[in-house]
């Protein structure tokens, strides 16, 4: 049958939109393969499935045609959505940057990844997608790191460059997304596409008819352009013949389950299904009559976002502004696909047969499946075109400079907590005009003042794109708070959104990466709110982000705060997590060695970034000057602060706020154990890795000690260990297995309740008595019996 056209001139020649359909299919057929070949043809040796989402990646095919092959631009960075993964991997290899052998290893070891992932993927991936809703939300930050790194005019950074996500309607379920728009809001993002694959179906079925409509005002209500994709050019324009505006109607109407139900069932469906519904409709059979079975099939199906022309024009428009814009692009999940439209497709593959007959249908000959230009009529055309995009593309960001820290002293004070000894080292650092002191920004979900920020911001200010003055300040009313705010301001203060802060991190950890310009990325938080955004903590990580998350205060040792702001696991989080080092100070000078390394940790090849464990609790500071070896053992993780002497049968270890009852109970067992130790340790993250390198290194033949190991190897075999943290015991309990030591380990295990911390000291075994009394347990511990 003839195809229906709208009368509209296309935006492209139809040459060059003979390519882009001619990629399309090419993309389609590709990402299909990929995942057939992982499943059905690649040997199988622990006989699970491998899966890849073709009805997913098919989806999209179409937008990310139209995107890569002609839209994109150098400085854009984009998204792609998690199930997208093989899609991206054909277009990249389309375009010479991914290999044939990882398509072929696609979900196995070192081959192409099951979801996009810019630390562990060959090709050049923006912004990591696995963790559903994340990698969207992680764009909407980047724009605002964009904003920034323009204001501050460092260097020739692009200011214009387009965040873009490409995610599926499902995505939109995650509260994270919703809560990175109102701070966009907030801080009036640009220069920000979402673009939705509105297929209709997630993981366990259909989505609600309704709902979108909602989503749809949302957006509005924030400030973007909403850009419905619903009809393509052969539905738009059967609207003008016979029966269309009933046509449409229905369509417009027809739930979610009853169109996908159709749609997988075909042409015959869709036919019965009209003349049943549409029954005395004008023209109805004009209409009909005017389709065979597969012509009709693709006209009911000819939706937005499987329209090319439709799609591009939409682009177009879209770039003429700065204003974020939500394109919702109506798609059919496995669209093209033989398992197009049916509700278990998500995790579904194509059998064989159904595979064979898609093959034929690309025409790629048996043998040939991994020729890229295979079963093109115009073949010579579309290989001219992938060279053109493929010379257009980013080149690799070169290396973004250093700036080395600072000598950063102990601020002064003879009793003091590790929290204000951080406010006070920032202040000091706001002080000096330096190229160092201008790439630090600092950002904090509503607790700046309460997590000791406000020095610095009285002296950097607060970022916003727009001057804003402080009106306590014009009024005169006094404050020791100035939030004066400027293009020029260095700190970026959010709402109360733990994952927009650490999205907001891992974003501006990356500028280097990004824009090639450092930031020096510090985020201040509760602690016992990392829990609260630790998916997006773990995605900033995995994204290899750099920044310095101060983490305060934490523990019982809040007091009267009570068990609603007490931390138990945190410092588990922090030893388990990669890309992360994990410190709890005690003293103000151990602090300053840390966070001077945290700067320059942050910048280096085969650096990371930091957690910093810190508390209200004024401690008594020790009056004494660090040599080079401590200041070394303060990074790895511990040293003695006592040390044990020979034949001694005891030693405490204690981290972070418990310094003092770690203290009192050494001098009440010195007279009975006068050669015990005391250790320090103020990295259990740095000092168990240590301990687990060197072992894994002796595995290999090599020889390696462990700081842990020549520590604890100073007392004898028979010796027990006392370990002391306001955390979980955990924490330090794994000490016991470096030299095979007899352990007690305290710590916190049960919600805490509010109170003073003597009271709470006790209540929960932390104090100078608790100590003592499991240190002649430890000694004395007796064989168990036997059952």
């Amino acid at each position: 049958m003839a195809a229906l056209t709208t009368g509209k001139p296309s935006l492209v020649s139809q040459p060059e939109l003979d390519v882009l359909r001619a990629l399309e299919r090419k993309v389609l057929w590709l990402a299909s393969w990929t995942i057939h070949n992982a499943n059905h043809l690649r040997p199988s040796r622990d006989g699970l499935k491998v899966g890849g989402h073709q009805a997913s990646s098919a989806s999209v095919a179409t937008i990310m045609t139209a995107l890569y092959f002609r839209t994109l631009r150098a400085k854009d960075r984009v998204a792609v959505k998690p199930h997208a993964s093989p899609v991206l991997h054909a277009i990249e290899y389309l375009l010479g940057g991914q290999t044939q052998e990882n398509l072929e290893r696609f979900r196995a070891l070192g081959g192409a990844q099951s979801y996009p992932s810019r630390t562990k993927d060959s090709i050049d991936v923006d912004f990591s997608t696995g963790s559903v809703g994340l990698g969207v939300a992680a764009t909407l930050f980047a724009s605002i790191v964009q904003d920034y790194v323009g204001a501050h005019k460092f260097g020739n950074a692009p200011t214009d460059g387009r965040m873009i996500a490409i995610l599926g309607d499902a995505e939109l379920d995650e509260g994270n997304v919703y809560e990175a728009l109102l701070e966009g809001w907030k801080h009036e993002v640009r220069n920000l596409w979402w673009i939705v694959d509105y297929n209709r179906q997630s993981l366990d079925g259909i989505v609600n008819d309704t709902l979108f409509r909602k989503i749809e005002a949302f957006f509005e209500n924030v400030g973007w352009n909403v850009v419905t994709l619903k009809h393509g050019r052969k539905l738009t324009a059967a609207r003008q013949g016979p029966a269309g505006e009933a046509l449409l109607d229905w369509i417009d109407q027809c739930p979610n389950q009853l169109y996908s139900a159709l749609t997988f069932k075909g042409g015959a469906a869709w036919r019965q299904r009209l003349q049943a519904d549409l029954a005395g409709a004008q023209g109805l059979k004009a209409l009909l009559d005017s389709h065979d079975d597969d012509g009709l099939a693709s006209l009911m199906t000819n939706l937005g976002g499987h329209d090319l022309e439709t799609i591009m024009e939409a682009f177009d428009a879209a770039s003429a502004s700065d204003t974020p814009t939500c394109f919702v692009a109506y798609t059919i999940k496995g669209n093209g696909l033989p398992i197009a439209g049916h509700k278990d497709n998500h995790a579904g593959l194509m059998n064989p047969t159904q595979m064979a007959q898609f093959q034929k249908l690309c025409g790629v000959a048996p043998g040939r499946e991994w020729e890229k230009l295979e079963g093109l009529d115009n073949a010579d055309a579309v290989a001219k075109h992938l060279k053109k995009v493929a010379a257009s593309r980013r080149k690799p960001p070169g290396k973004a400079d250093v700036f080395p820290a600072p000598t950063i002293e102990a601020p002064a004070g003879a009793s003091q907590s590790t929290q204000e000894a951080f406010g006070k080292i920032l202040l000091e650092l706001s002080r000096a005009d330096t190229p160092f002191a201008s790439r630090i920004v600092t950002t904090s979900p509503d607790v700046t003042v309460s997590t000791n920020l406000g020095g610095w911001v009285n002296r950097r200010s607060v970022f916003h794109t727009h001057e804003r003055r402080d009106a306590f300040q014009d009024e005169k009313v006094p404050s020791p708070n100035k939030w004066r705010m400027a293009p020029t301001g260095q700190h970026i203060e959010l709402g109360i959104a733990e994952h927009n802060l650490f999205l907001l991190l891992s974003q501006l950890g990356l500028a280097d990466r990004f824009w090639n310009e450092r930031l020096l990325p510090v985020g201040t938080v509760y602690d016992p709110f990392i829990n609260r955004g630790l998916d997006a903590l773990i995605y900033a990580c995995y994204q290899g982000a750099r920044f310095m998350i101060v983490a305060t205060p934490s523990g019982i040792t809040l007091a009267a705060e009570g068990g609603a702001h007490q931390s138990i696991g945190t410092p588990l989080i922090g030893m388990s997590q990669a890309g992360l080092s994990y410190f709890e100070p005690a003293y103000a000078d151990e602090l300053a060695v840390i966070v001077q390394w945290s700067f320059d940790h942050m910048q280096a090849d085969k650096g990371g970034s930091t957690y910093l464990r810190l508390s209200t609790r004024p401690l008594e500071q020790i009056s004494r000057k660090l040599d080079d070896a401590q200041r070394a053992s303060i990074i790895e993780g511990a040293y003695w602060m006592r040390k044990p002497e020979p034949g001694t049968q005891l030693a405490i270890a204690y981290c972070g706020a418990v310094a003092p009852e770690a203290f009192e109970a050494t001098q009440r067992l010195m007279e009975r154990y006068p050669g015990l130790g005391l250790l320090a340790v103020t990295s259990p993250d740095r000092l168990h890795a240590g301990w687990m390198k060197a072992q894994r290194a002796r595995a290999k033949g090599e020889q390696a000690w462990s700081l842990a190991e020549m520590l604890l190897g100073q007392l004898d075999t028979g010796a027990a260990i006392v370990t002391v943290i306001d955390g979980h015991p955990l924490s330090l309990d794994w000490l016991g297995g470096v030299m095979r030591h007899r352990v007690h380990a305290l710590g916190v295990t049960s919600f805490g309740q509010s109170g003073d911390q003597p009271d709470l000291y006790r209540e929960y075994g932390l104090d100078a008595r608790a100590i003592t009394t499991a240190a002649e347990e430890a000694v004395h511990r007796g064989k168990p019996p036997t059952r």
